[in-house]
């Protein structure tokens, strides 16, 4: 079963996200900043993380550059709405850095699922 990192300041995202997943058979960890995330990924075995961008502690960019060096094999999927102060739209930043895709919120269901099951070979 592929074991699937959500990292999203936001509890409801988190949860929606985690509920869309495991309904699919997904093994699903959740974090709520990038400072967390890293330490589940050097502790569990994780296929793909979905990470926000705009987040307190580490900030998504950074856990992106941070995934890449020190996780090279791991699939990311980086998701923002932009920010509550309206900031620019840092996803295209994401792909640069490393993200394998880049969703902007809100997207829907299938939409993740299409994202997740493509860059799992599911």
């Amino acid at each position: 079963m592929p074991q699937i990192l959500i990292i999203d300041d936001d509890v409801q995202i988190r949860l929606l996200i985690r509920r869309i997943l495991e309904n699919e058979g997904h093994g699903v960890l959740e974090a709520a900043d990038g400072k967390k995330g890293i330490m589940l990924l050097k502790n569990n075995n994780i296929d793909l993380v979905i990470t926000d961008i705009i987040m307190p502690e580490k900030e998504g960019l950074e856990t992106i550059i941070d995934i890449r060096h020190d996780f090279p094999e791991t699939k990311i999927v980086a998701i923002s709405g932009g920010g509550k102060t309206g900031l620019p739209n840092f996803l295209p930043a994401a792909k640069k850095f490393g993200a394998h895709r880049i969703l902007s919120k809100p997207f829907g269901k299938n939409e993740i699922l299409d994202v997740v099951n493509d860059l799992l070979g599911t």
